[in-house]
């Protein structure tokens, strides 16, 4: 009683910090960083054991604390919430003015919400405006470090040899799985929102095919099916999943970008697209090699940590430059890496002792988190007070659904087509991301990205589940045992 009394102290203490840090006075600049990174951190941590308590993942539990946070700090009025609230929209409020435009107007322009908009420029032209600027700022370019390593290491997981082993039945339930929600979701969100750019609604699309198979894997495990057909098929399907919504992503944004959906900007951005792969698969080896041998002097863990990083790094950077998101760079690299580039310090490189996945998952483990709290943030619960956003929510969640179900069935004969199905659903953290990018795009409204963040939270909740009475029961059109589902 006494330690969940102090508890609740500290994590008040703490609340009320985050809310007022812009308002605070700091001989050293960078304490207010430290104290949001921290609040958030702390926030996160409180997220993932609630889930854990729960049996959900853990972005589940960091994406609730977020809209809790959010929402209530932005009740109390917190300025700092306020302001990380509106995601990329207080840089590009910042951007127009120094483009010309007044202050008042950038901000119309930029936030719908007048009340919103008034109260973003009452915070920017008083005394710390410029601090929780910059704190903000900082914040953010955390969460974006978040996203490249944990791209990064879901390309790790995978392997080009992977792709090619995985066989012709995953390759059909990834295209099913891609295509179908795809289609299905550009219809909901066009019959829900005529009124929406060609941009929104080809975002929107482009979620709905996106697929967390972390979430899968953690189910099969449990179940001890990983070594299963259905098991395989579904992590065969999900490693051509990635490379198809990342794919799908790049043509999005480049139609986004280019204003335009006319034939020769798809041709270049395909081109583009098909230059960095060639360029990234022929020429990063190379790279690779050359970094390692600059660096072999070095002690064994300092290289391998900072040969991936620059590595990672440097292929975002190019990805950017030819008109790709960083997260693709940041998956190719880890497609491309392997610890076997380190045979001068290790033999034996399939029993590596220190691993690059286990040097560079704590910074993945660190920042990640403050992504999905501050995803989580952004999400407007008043959105939902408007029956439409509540109806196109349904419709978006309902084409996610079906959308991934129907892939199962794509499979071949003699397999449990719904366990595969649902293995594909969950949206899970590629949802998110591909929502955020939409979102510091600008085509993508708070009403449109609240609706998209409670699919990914119902597709994720409700996909686990699913999944383990479908494989504990054996449901199949070709009579499925139970028993052999458990083997």
């Amino acid at each position: 009683m006494k330690r969940t009394c102090l508890g609740s102290i500290w994590l008040w203490l703490l609340t009320v910090g985050i809310a007022r840090a812009a308002d605070m006075e700091h001989s050293d600049p960078v304490a207010p960083v430290i104290l949001g990174v921290t609040g958030i951190l702390v926030f996160a941590v409180m997220g993932r054991y609630v889930s854990r308590r729960f049996h959900q993942p853990t972005v589940l539990g960091e994406l609730i604390v977020g809209i809790a946070l959010g929402n209530l700090v932005y009740l109390l009025g917190g300025d700092f919430i306020l302001a990380l609230r509106e995601g990329t929209g207080l840089f590009d409020i910042v951007d127009l003015t120094l483009g010309g435009l007044s202050l008042d107007e950038a901000a119309r322009q930029r936030i719908a919400d007048p009340q919103v908009a008034q109260k973003m420029v009452e915070i920017l032209e008083g005394p710390h405006g410029g601090q929780l600027l910059g704190i903000a700022h900082t914040i953010d370019i955390f969460s974006r470090y978040g996203v490249i390593f944990l791209l990064f290491l879901v390309g790790l997981e995978s392997s080009v040899e992977e792709m090619r082993t995985a066989g012709v039945p995953s390759l059909r339930v990834a295209m099913v799985g891609m295509f179908t929600p795809f289609i299905l979701g550009l219809m909901v969100a066009w019959l829900a929102s005529p009124d929406h750019s060609l941009g929104a609604l080809l975002f929107i699309a482009a979620t709905l095919g996106a697929t967390s198979v972390g979430i899968t894997a953690r189910v099969l495990s449990e179940l001890n099916v990983l070594h299963s057909r259905e098991a395989s098929i579904i992590l065969g399907a999900a490693i051509f999943d990635d490379v198809l919504g990342l794919i799908s992503l790049a043509i999005v944004s480049g139609i986004v970008v280019s204003g335009s959906l006319q034939g020769d900007v798809i041709a270049q951005i395909l081109a583009l697209s098909a230059l960095f792969v060639v360029a990234s698969l022929y020429g990063g080896p190379f790279i690779l090699r050359a970094l390692i041998h600059s660096m072999r002097d070095m002690e064994f863990a300092e290289a391998k940590i900072f040969v991936s990083f620059i590595f990672v790094m440097g292929l975002s950077w190019f990805a950017d430059l030819v008109g790709l998101a960083t997260i693709i760079g940041a998956f190719a690299a880890g497609l491309i890496m392997n610890d076997c580039y380190f045979r001068d310090w290790e033999k034996d490189c399939v029993k590596s002792a220190v691993t690059i996945k286990s040097l560079m998952a704590p910074l993945e483990a660190i920042l990640v988190p403050i992504f999905f709290v501050l995803i989580g943030m952004q999400v407007k619960l008043e959105s939902f007070l408007s029956v439409d956003v509540i109806v196109f929510a349904s419709g978006l969640t309902v084409a996610a659904i079906i959308g991934k179900l129907a892939s199962g069935y794509f499979a071949g004969r003699g397999l449990n087509h719904l366990a595969i199905g649902l293995g594909m659903m969950p949206r899970g953290e590629v949802g998110l991301i591909f929502a955020s990018i939409g979102k510091a795009l600008g085509v993508i409204n708070s009403q449109l990205f609240s609706s998209i963040v409670l699919m990914v939270v119902i597709t994720t909740v409700i996909a686990p589940s699913l999944l383990k009475y479908a494989l504990r029961r054996g449901v199949c059109e070709n009579g499925l045992s139970e028993a052999e589902t458990r083997q």
